[in-house]
């Protein structure tokens, strides 16, 4: 059964810039992007490195340490080292707030 999560303030995260949320022992990544957010598994594939603490441009989150990137729109990776997709969640804004489904 899926269920939205409310994750975060919508002005808690700065344009094209990234945060962690964690729930039930599972960490995402929130992503706000020209006034759009998105949602990923907060951990990168390749070693498990927060993405949180990753760079954003545009919609390409880049691993802090390997450098690997990944689309936040679909999750796919972009370049080496990272070769194994990212899971994406729905997100959307409601009332201010960040809702992820999840």
């Amino acid at each position: 059964m899926t269920q939205w999560l409310d994750a975060a303030a919508l002005d808690d995260i700065e344009d094209e810039d990234v945060m962690r949320f964690d729930h039930a022992g599972h960490t995402y990544a929130i992503y706000r992007v020209d006034g759009h957010v998105y949602a990923s598994d907060g951990l990168c594939t390749h070693e498990h490195v927060h993405l949180s603490d990753g760079f954003v441009m545009g919609h390409v989150i880049e691993c802090p340490k390997h450098n690997g990137r990944f689309d936040i729109r679909d999750g796919r990776p972009l370049c080496a080292p990272v070769c194994e997709k990212l899971k994406t969640y729905p997100a959307k804004v409601a009332d201010g707030r960040i809702l992820i489904e999840v």
